[in-house]
């Protein structure tokens, strides 16, 4: 029997590591295991290629190597960025600013915060999920200590005006943080000309390993260790580097920037051949998030009459990965808030897909998932209730 093809579009989720990267990481898990706190010549060994591999980061980002502290990933540098600063700065103010589209690393960091006597304001955002920046200036305070506004949605794939924001924030002399863990590698990044003081990421978004990413500390920013301990990552970060992800991490970083443009250009070509299919070939059907501001890779579509589980369930029997959203909120039966925060009501939330493409990705792959999406959602909207009602009333008007 023929093995079925997988198809494999949840690239938002994780993304498979790519054999280079798995290739430089292979000797740091036998023969170069040593600990880098060590002071004999193999420990120096995994030192010095660990401030390389902090160098090669940094570089992505025009940040200094010394501003690039190694994490766990994306929810810990959220984290270490939220609290931090709420640790550090909260004798000057209480008051947070953030958006109501955040992934939940920071939006449940900040309800943690709220339990502890800080006030955040969650910002709206427009039906394509961008922040406004007249009322991100309004709701600046004396006591506002922080803004974090992430770089790029994971799951409607929307830019933000992340250079505006932190001009605003510099001018204001508030820190501002950005989770950049969908933008990574996917959009240019540099800190300096952003005016960008915290950002966050993770390796396993681009085709790196999982279990490992970073936080960038300007040098502006005074913040108390995260996690105490020994003396590694300068007192910041205590507990044995992961030396294996961290050398993973800078091939893969290193590999995503070399072919930016390429691959992104790909991409997006990919990504409107997607799109455009998609809103000509089937009725009653929405793109959520800005046509053109968004991530080369994404596309996010709310389909009505529907529900979007019972579609993931068969384009998975059919070989096909997506997913309805963010893979940290899969288990749950509420509809997204990042879709309900751009003004969809609930049941054409429910009906919604995120389709992200990877390196791998083809126009024959494309072809093929819209062509099942077609007869599945068709298949889908000849069982429903709704559906039947909602044409009826069309051929009554």
């Amino acid at each position: 029997m023929e093995e079925k093809k997988i198809i494999y579009l949840d690239n938002a989720a994780t993304t498979p590591v790519r054999p280079e990267v798995l290739q430089a990481m292979l000797p740091y898990f036998t023969d170069k295991f040593g600990n880098p706190s060590g002071i004999y010549s193999v420990a120096a060994e995994n030192k010095k290629a660990i401030t390389l591999a902090r160098e090669t980061i940094a570089k992505t980002i025009n940040a200094k190597t010394e501003n690039i502290y190694f994490t766990a990933g994306g929810s810990e540098s959220d984290n270490w960025a939220i609290k931090g600063i709420a640790e550090s700065l909260g004798s000057k103010g209480n008051h947070i600013i953030t958006s109501k589209i955040e992934h939940h690393a920071i939006l449940h960091t900040c309800e943690y915060l709220e339990k502890k006597g800080f006030e955040v304001t969650y910002l709206d955002v427009d039906e394509n999920g961008i922040v406004k920046i007249d009322e991100l200036k309004k709701a600046i305070r004396p006591d506002t200590i922080l803004i974090s506004i992430m770089f790029a949605n994971n799951e409607i794939g929307t830019l933000q005006p992340i250079a505006q924001i932190g001009e605003i924030a510099r001018k204001a002399g508030i820190i501002f943080h950005t989770d950049a863990v969908q933008a990574y590698t996917q959009v240019p990044i540099d800190v300096e000309e952003m005016k960008i003081d915290l950002l966050s990421t993770s390796a396993h978004k681009i085709n790196g390993p999982k279990g490992i990413g970073f936080l960038y500390i300007g040098d502006n920013v005074k913040m108390h260790s995260f996690i105490h301990g020994g003396a590694q990552e300068r007192k910041r970060r205590a507990g044995t580097e992961n030396v294996p992800g961290i050398i993973g991490f800078a091939e893969a970083a290193k590999l995503a920037s070399a072919d930016m443009k390429e691959r992104t250009s790909k991409e997006s070509e990919l990504r409107d051949y997607l799109i455009d299919r998609v809103l000509t070939e089937i009725p009653y059907v929405r793109l959520n998030g800005d046509r053109y501001k968004r991530l080369p890779n994404n596309a996010n579509f709310s389909f009505q009459f529907i529900e979007g589980e019972s579609l993931l369930i068969m384009l998975d029997m059919e070989g096909i990965c997506a997913s309805s959203g963010s893979a940290c909120t899969s288990g749950s039966l509420d509809p997204s808030h990042v879709l309900l925060a751009i003004g969809l009501p609930h049941e054409i939330a429910h009906g919604s897909l995120r389709l992200t493409l990877g390196t791998m990705t083809t126009k024959q792959d494309i072809d093929f998932t819209v062509d099942r999406i077609k007869e599945i959602v068709a298949r889908l909207r000849n069982m429903s209730p709704l559906y039947e009602d909602f044409l009826k009333s069309q051929k009554h008007d």
